[in-house]
């Protein structure tokens, strides 16, 4: 069954993004295999450069070359081997996913890049400063990464025939919220980003890319309610990292329907058997904490990996991908004795 106004059926799961490993074909056939409902392009960090969450998401930047300095990255005057090197390899990636999924014709697959304040929080302009720190650079590659992910969408529509929903990354938002991003010299911090600034930049690139977005933050305070005020379809956590003073904003979020993907399963081998009720439990305690009905398990919460998977190993990678799809099953269909 379709959940109401989500592109996603009843009893969907899905991965964050990253998985270990240098093999995207090998990587596409493991989240296909396993997440069937919602698979997602997976992201393989540990090629290195152009292949992490600011590298990987600045190959999609329209007209805003990057290159790779001492510091990180950085803006460049021309296209150069850094900018190539990671277009290539998201390329690479695209190409490697609809062989995988040749025959299998997913309905609905998520792509993944970072967020507009991680993003400009992670490249530096030519003297050295964050982008975000530039309002009119703020303003550029808050356009550029909206224009370049409208096309990403298309792109992998055309290839797979799917719909596409797009997740933004924003693990550095919090500290963006907060101030606490140093400065060059590192004797200081950048100023903190007022909450009605950072809502509207990321609600200019929801509202801009053409398909429903889901916001991911695994800090321990995600700005839920910002997120959702910015138009998030879902936002995704984690939900045993979650601070506790943030449940009434979880509840808030599910009273106006939002869906939310609830980081349960661990992203790393537990060394130990990991028992379904086990897996659920989070998700069973946030509800009954709130006041739910379970059921809302069903209809508005979509179940992953805490976060990405690429410190795991591969065994505990499919593992863990097995079992999150399984809990979606089972919020729909709780087995006898939950």
């Amino acid at each position: 069954m379709r959940v109401e106004h989500a592109p996603w059926s009843e009893g969907s799961a899905t991965g964050i993004g990253s998985l270990p490993g240098t093999d995207p074909l090998e990587a596409a056939r493991v989240v296909l295999g396993e997440l069937p409902t919602l698979p997602h392009l997976p992201e393989l960090p540990a090629r290195g450069v152009g292949a992490d969450i600011i590298g990987r998401t600045a190959a999609l930047l329209v007209d805003l070359p990057i290159e790779v300095v001492t510091s990180g990255y950085r803006t460049a005057s021309h296209v150069g081997k850094d900018h190539r090197r990671a277009v290539d390899l998201l390329r690479r990636d695209l190409d490697a996913f609809e062989e995988a999924a040749d025959g299998l014709t997913p309905s609905v697959i998520k792509v993944q890049a970072a967020g507009p304040w991680t993003l400009t929080a992670g490249i530096e302009l030519m003297r050295g400063h964050r982008v975000l720190t530039d309002k009119g650079a703020l303003r550029e590659f808050t356009a550029s990464l909206t224009e370049g992910l409208a096309r990403h969408v298309a792109e992998v529509g055309k290839r797979t025939g799917a719909k596409v929903v797009v997740q933004l990354d924003e693990p550095t938002l919090p500290a963006v919220l907060r101030g606490l991003l140093p400065t060059p010299s590192k004797l200081g911090t950048v100023a903190p980003v007022p909450e009605p600034d950072a809502r509207a930049v990321l609600q200019t690139v929801i509202e801009g890319v053409g398909a429903d977005v889901v916001v991911h933050c695994c800090a321990p305070r995600p700005p839920l309610t910002l997120l959702r005020e910015a138009g998030a379809k879902a936002i995704a956590f984690d939900v045993t990292a979650l601070d506790e003073g943030l449940w009434d904003e979880v509840g808030e979020a599910w009273e106006e329907r939002t869906t939310l993907f609830l980081g349960v399963v661990p992203s790393t081998d537990p060394g130990r058997p990991l028992k379904l009720r086990e897996a659920a439990k989070p998700a069973l305690d946030l509800v009954d904490r709130l006041g739910f009905p379970r059921s809302i398990l069903a209809t508005h919460a979509v179940p992953t990996p805490t976060c990405g998977l690429a410190g795991a190993t591969a065994p505990w990678v499919r593992r863990a991908l097995a079992v999150t799809r399984d809990l979606g099953k089972a919020f729909v269909e709780p087995p006898e004795g939950w």
